[in-house]
Formats: C-alpha cells, sequence, structure tokens
C-alpha cells in the first residue's frame, strides 16, 4: 500500500483566540464596578452590567489586565471595548469577569453615604440588641436600596435602607429598627 501523503489544508488556519484570563472573585483592596454580561457584535466590544454610577474615570481594571478603550450606552447594558479582546470568541470567553479598581481610586463617601460592598457580610443587629443575621444582597428596584439579611435559620427578609428601619452602621455592623425585624 503507498504511503498517504497529508496535503496542506486549502485555508489558513486562524490563531487561536486568547481571552485575559477572568478574575476570580476581587481581593479586600478592590471592588467590582461592573461584569462581562456578554458579547457586542463581531469586533471584540463586550455587554458591562455597570454597579457604578458611572465608569468615567476609570480606565484600567483587574491590576492592570484590562484597558477600556471606550465605552457607551446600549439597549442591554454598556457596550466597552478594550484593548486586550481582538475578537467575538475573546469577548465571549470575558463573560462573567468581574471588572475591579482598588478601592483607593473611589472617590470619599459623604455623611450618609455608602458603599454597597460595604454593607455586603455585615452582621445585622436589632435596636433591642438581639443578632438577627448578615447583610446577604442590596437590591434597588427604583424607589431606593433595599437590604437583604439573612437569619441563622436561612429565612430571608429585606428592609429598606432608610433611617426609620436603619438608623445607624458602621464598619463593624448594621443596626434594624425592631419593628422591620420581626418574623
Amino acid at each position: 500500500m503507498p504511503a498517504m501523503k497529508a496535503s496542506p489544508p486549502k485555508t489558513p488556519q486562524k490563531a487561536p483566540t486568547i481571552a485575559p484570563d477572568p478574575t476570580p472573585a476581587p481581593r479586600k483592596g478592590s471592588v467590582t464596578l461592573a461584569v462581562v454580561i456578554g458579547a457586542h457584535g463581531i469586533g471584540g466590544e463586550v455587554r458591562l452590567k455597570v454597579f457604578a454610577e458611572t465608569m468615567s474615570g476609570y480606565k484600567s481594571f483587574n491590576d492592570g489586565t484590562l484597558t477600556l478603550k471606550s465605552a457607551r450606552p446600549g439597549n442591554n447594558g454598556t457596550i466597552a471595548r478594550f484593548a486586550e479582546v481582538a475578537d467575538r470568541n475573546a469577548a465571549e470567553a470575558m463573560r462573567g469577569t468581574e471588572l475591579t479598581v482598588p478601592r483607593s481610586s473611589l472617590p470619599p463617601l459623604e455623611d450618609g453615604e455608602y458603599y454597597h460592598t460595604d454593607l455586603i457580610g455585615l452582621p445585622v443587629v436589632s435596636t433591642d440588641g438581639e443578632a438577627i443575621g448578615r447583610v446577604v444582597a442590596i437590591d434597588n428596584f427604583g424607589a431606593g436600596d433595599v437590604i437583604e439579611i439573612e437569619r441563622p435559620t436561612a429565612k430571608r427578609f429585606m428592609v429598606p435602607m432608610r433611617v426609620e428601619a436603619v438608623p445607624e452602621w458602621d464598619a463593624e455592623r448594621l443596626v434594624v429598627e425592631a419593628s422591620f425585624a420581626t418574623e
């Protein structure tokens, strides 16, 4: 039997697309500003779910591994282009990547303001001193922030982030008015 020869492919092979490695959960000194929710078009743009009021002023994310070239509003989130993401395959590979910045780059807070990241995980006590649980989420359905608290029994409840419901909080705990914490 004659030896078979392999012929070269008729079309040139495209180099594999390599996307920057998605960053795991943010470190203590960093804050997540957005997350990649998908690709947009074929040129390497991504759709972002943004957790900040604005991303202007931020060009470098994830310890310098991602450089923002442009961002604009889109129908389903913010559309962004990163210097390191060249095509749709790389953009798709970015899905789920959190975009983090150093905590020190955030603007200072005014009295009564807070960053969501500072409240998540805080122990919660009532104004009566009873341990209630932990802050597990913060949502905003349009009328202001709502704090979601999980009791040790795994039951969850929500309270509005208003002075009547949450009279005080600090880096150590969040205090909820006892009448909002009844089961």
